[in-house]
């Protein structure tokens, strides 16, 4: 992919990084699902479509309750990650489809809810408010998600001031915290909350091996020699340690 308003127009591949990204990103707080729940997000007896899903890390967390969930993403190879998790956990609940969110196989009027997730400001924004408006019910919840670590945080700062070292034409974090103020629907509600999310060393560095900076867009050589500095970088911190991040939460009811 390769979009002008993100990394200066550099290409990035985040099917590049499905098998780390399925293993080290689900990392979203407990007050997250709660309050997605709150909204009526994966409630039984509805539909909910999880657009730009990943590797399904939202859906899989809220799927216990029996909504019938739909979760696309325009990469192929997360959408196989994500199904291998699902016949792994013997999850039936979730279907799993590639597609892109400005055009999806949906009928009209089709979901009670749908999502976004760290994703929303890759999307062509005016087609995919359209597909929304067209594929959720009358009054159906529309939510945008983003989290990032804050870089008051001594080991983010300094895993950040790596990347950005070896990946200048990146641009973490920009994009994604501007569009969550840039409201696709009227009588939007936003709301944020911080929290510290607890990581190993291992953990910590396939967190940030799985970002679009590293592994989404950096040649090999570059990513061999990321990760010989940020393993060594993080020896000189605890086995276990926990990062402060910011998690922004906008709510929209769609009127029709």
């Amino acid at each position: 992919m390769k979009l002008n308003h993100i990394d200066n127009g550099k290409n990035f591949d985040f099917g590049n990084t499905s098998k780390e990204y399925a293993k080290y990103r689900d990392i979203y707080p407990k007050e997250l699902y709660e309050k997605l729940y709150s909204f009526g997000i994966g409630h039984k007896n509805t539909t909910w479509l999880d657009m730009g899903t990943g590797t399904g890390v939202i859906p899989f967390n809220l799927c216990e309750f029996g909504a019938d969930i739909k979760a696309i993403d325009i990469s192929e190879n997360q959408i196989l990650a994500a199904k291998e998790i699902a016949n792994e956990r013997n999850i039936k609940n979730i279907e799993f489809l590639v597609s892109g969110a400005e055009k999806t196989p949906f009928s009209d009027n089709s979901f009670d809810c749908i999502t976004a997730a760290q994703c929303f400001w890759y999307f062509e924004r005016e087609n995919a408010i359209e597909e929304i408006k067209r594929i959720i019910k009358p009054n159906g919840t529309f939510v945008k998600i983003y989290m990032s670590y804050v870089l008051t945080d001594e080991i983010a700062n300094e895993s950040h001031k790596l990347v950005k070292k070896l990946n200048k034409l990146w641009t973490p974090g920009a994009s994604g915290s501007k569009d969550m103020y840039n409201h696709p629907f009227e009588n939007g509600k936003i709301e944020t909350f911080e929290c510290n999310i607890p990581f190993t060393r291992e953990s910590w560095h396939g967190r940030m091996l799985a970002c679009r900076g590293t592994m989404a867009s950096m040649d090999e050589d570059t990513l061999n020699k990321w990760n010989k500095k940020h393993l060594k970088l993080l020896e000189k911190y605890p086995e276990e340690f926990e990062i402060k991040h910011k998690v922004y939460v906008a709510y929209y009811k769609i009127e029709k």
